[in-house]
């Protein structure tokens, strides 16, 4: 006979063979009493005030030690799908470098808690987008909506159903939703920091005319960190048109900022997409990197490491805000989509110094 609300979990070993694990074994092996233990595996977490973060090592560890690859035991309920199913997550462009550099860790993340994993692309001219808003609780168990896709259609398309989502690298300041963002006024810092110690004065904040109004908050970050700082110029900001393959950036803007009187001495680039282009831009006008003009890249991006000069950037916390992702969507999962609190969970970058901007 087993008490009531108390769950057994098992853990396949060998073939065919089983080991029992009671809630206090969980409990020995996250530093927990037996008693919260059993609250968040019933659903009573938030009832009994429990923070997330606790839930969610609960629920994790949980998952590995194979609790919900178990046989049901007889008179209970299972906080959520013996099967969740998989987590879909929705993007822009599957060319946008956060997407190709988070994945993996993505993949990792869910496979670690057993659950699938897909990326749906979302294109902003395809009607059929918004038609599909509505089916996609037949194929997964909740959404990531990543960046732009976050659009106020369907938000309130998720919303009205209670299908569970997060936003990632998004925040909506009029309302709260579980939010997991690189923190980019910390990012700002370290670089502004960074320039400060070099000794540069004249900056130039470069960034793509597609993507300069969801850059504007990062820039005004930029901006109120220089402030800080006597002795840095405000900065000038210049949006260009990403070039096409092959095709080299348009210099007019730039030109009067490269040479006196201005002659900027630190160029931040906003978007990993316009590093290359810049940096043969720069060699091709016969500005050497760093001694004539340093260049700092505000997102990591492929090769970085191997240019000419190699580019100094910021590395977002992909590990990290993978399994923030995976436990804060997985915990909207098993509350349906009803979860009380709303969690805005912001993770600071590294500062990856290279080449490119000098030493100090």
């Amino acid at each position: 006979m087993f008490k009531k609300n108390h769950l057994i979990l098992f853990l396949p070993i060998n073939r065919g063979m089983e080991k029992k694990f009671k809630n206090k074994d969980l409990a020995v092996r996250l530093g927990v009493s037996g008693t919260l233990v059993s609250l968040v595996l019933n659903n009573k977490a938030d009832q009994q005030g429990i923070r997330k973060d606790t839930q969610e090592k609960v629920l994790m560890l949980a998952r590995q030690m194979g609790y919900y690859d178990s046989v049901s035991v007889k008179d209970e309920v299972s906080p959520t799908e013996e099967k969740p199913g998989v987590l879909a997550m929705v993007v822009p462009s599957l060319d946008d470098p956060f997407v190709n550099q988070i994945t993996p860790f993505l993949q990792k993340a869910f496979a670690t808690i057993g659950v699938g994993f897909s990326i749906v692309t979302k294109d902003p001219d395809d009607q059929r987008y918004d038609r599909l808003i509505g089916s996609f609780k037949k194929f997964f168990s909740g959404l990531i909506l990543l960046g732009d896709t976050a659009d106020d259609n369907t938000i309130r398309a998720l919303k009205a159903t209670d299908y569970p989502f997060i936003l990632l690298e998004k925040s909506v300041k009029s309302l709260r939703f579980n939010t997991i963002s690189t923190d980019s006024f910390a990012g700002a810092n370290l670089v502004i920091n960074h320039i400060s110690k070099l000794g540069y004065k004249n900056i130039l904040i470069v960034g793509d005319k597609k993507t300069i109004l969801a850059d504007t908050t990062a820039i005004n970050d930029i901006i109120n960190a220089i402030v800080q700082k006597p002795g840095i110029n405000r900065p000038v900001v210049v949006d260009l048109e990403k070039p096409e393959a092959g095709c080299e950036i348009d210099s007019v803007f730039l030109e009067k900022f490269l040479r006196p009187p201005y002659r900027a001495e630190v160029m931040i680039i906003m978007n990993a997409g316009l590093v290359y282009p810049l940096m043969t831009l720069l060699r091709n006008k016969k500005l050497r990197v760093p001694q004539d003009i340093a260049v700092i890249s505000m997102e990591e991006g492929a090769g970085f490491d191997l240019m000419f000069s190699p580019v100094t950037s910021l590395r977002k916390p992909f590990s990290g805000m993978s399994v923030k992702v995976a436990n804060m969507i997985w915990s909207e999962v098993k509350n349906s989509g009803k979860g009380k609190f709303k969690r805005q969970v912001n993770i600071a970058p590294e500062l990856v110094v290279r080449n490119s901007c000098g030493t100090i």
